[in-house]
């Protein structure tokens, strides 16, 4: 099928140093100095009262694992990452998927979202489609209100964090929305916890270490751990088209059963990827499309690929004929 052109996915930038092993390896640290701790459990909150998307009639919702707490916070939890003991820099995997919701027929879902956060600030990053093509862009800017991080012995944590639009975050939002939103524009507030993995000494040992922050665990009770051992568990995913030929210019639709509820799935045509679904509570998804009318005869492929990686793509094929 012939190709649209689509959007060029763009790099969110370098991983912090502490999250890279040859530049940690390469750092001559002083002596008694901690190295990077790897981050075992925490969540992110994120409150939009008041934000430029209410005010333009946009709320966010959310798909699994994160949980809406109320009609404008939610609460997403940290599956992975690394944090710096010393200088409470953290870099995120955050679990579940962004879901904006508006007057237009469909949801503006960003998935994989990373946060970065290092000395006065940082960025909220994710993966959408855009132009037809899977993207990761920076959605906001984040910066403190206030006071940095507090760093203690199991846990770092950032409070009163103010997110505001990229220039390319507004872009998105705009396009989508057909409302005007500008670089700069005010998305709400972040509360952030990351667990380090430095957990209280058991009571047998007559230790009497503090207590993790709720959110904060061991690694082995890591959600990001649970997530895809839940993920890896499964079987692979099934996919069908509704018809197995049909004729150029007419309508396909896809179905795919066995997702982990609450995935975001990419959609691809031949390679190109236009769409995507968010896997209901049955781990299913059926999407609709358009077969062009100068699509070449012949096989034709349609393939799923959840976004995260955590199940492997998969795809069914379809034949197109030319009008009669």
């Amino acid at each position: 099928m012939a190709k649209r052109p689509g959007a060029a996915a763009l790099a969110a930038g370098a991983l912090f140093a502490l999250c890279c092993p040859t530049v940690a390896a390469a750092q001559v640290r002083a002596e008694g100095e901690a190295p990077p701790r790897e981050v075992s459990g925490g969540s992110a909150s994120w409150a939009t009262g008041g934000s430029a998307l209410t005010g333009r009639g946009v709320s966010l919702d959310v798909t699994r694992p994160a949980v809406r707490a109320s009609a404008d916070r939610a609460s997403f939890p940290t599956l992975g990452g690394a944090a710096d003991p010393e200088s409470g820099s953290v870099e995120l995997e955050l679990g579940g998927a962004a879901r904006f919701e508006g007057s237009g027929p469909q949801s503006l879902v960003l998935a994989g979202l990373r946060l970065r956060l290092a000395g006065d600030g940082g960025a909220l990053y994710g993966r959408t489609v855009v132009d037809g093509r899977a993207r990761e862009l920076a959605l906001a800017e984040v910066a403190p209100a206030g006071a940095g991080p507090v760093v203690r012995a199991t846990a770092v944590t950032w409070t009163g964090l103010r997110a505001s639009l990229t220039a390319e975050g507004a872009a998105l939002l705009s396009s989508w929305s057909g409302a005007r939103f500008t670089a700069g524009d005010g998305l709400g507030v972040l509360e952030v916890t990351a667990g380090t993995g430095e957990a209280a000494e058991p009571a047998e040992t007559g230790g009497t270490g503090a207590a993790a922050p709720e959110g904060a665990g061991s690694p082995q009770a890591s959600p990001g751990a649970a997530a895809r051992t839940r993920a890896g568990g499964q079987g692979k995913p099934a996919v069908s088209v509704a018809r197995a030929a049909l004729t150029a210019g007419a309508e396909q639709t896809v179905t795919g059963a066995g997702f982990t509820p609450g995935a975001v799935v990419l959609i691809a045509i031949d390679g190109d990827t236009r769409y995507q679904a968010v896997a209901d509570a049955r781990g299913g998804i059926a999407r609709s499309f358009p077969v062009y009318a100068n699509a070449f005869e012949g096989e034709h492929a349609v393939e799923l690929t959840v976004v995260g990686g955590e199940q492997s793509a998969q795809s069914a094929r379809f034949g197109v004929e030319a009008p009669h």
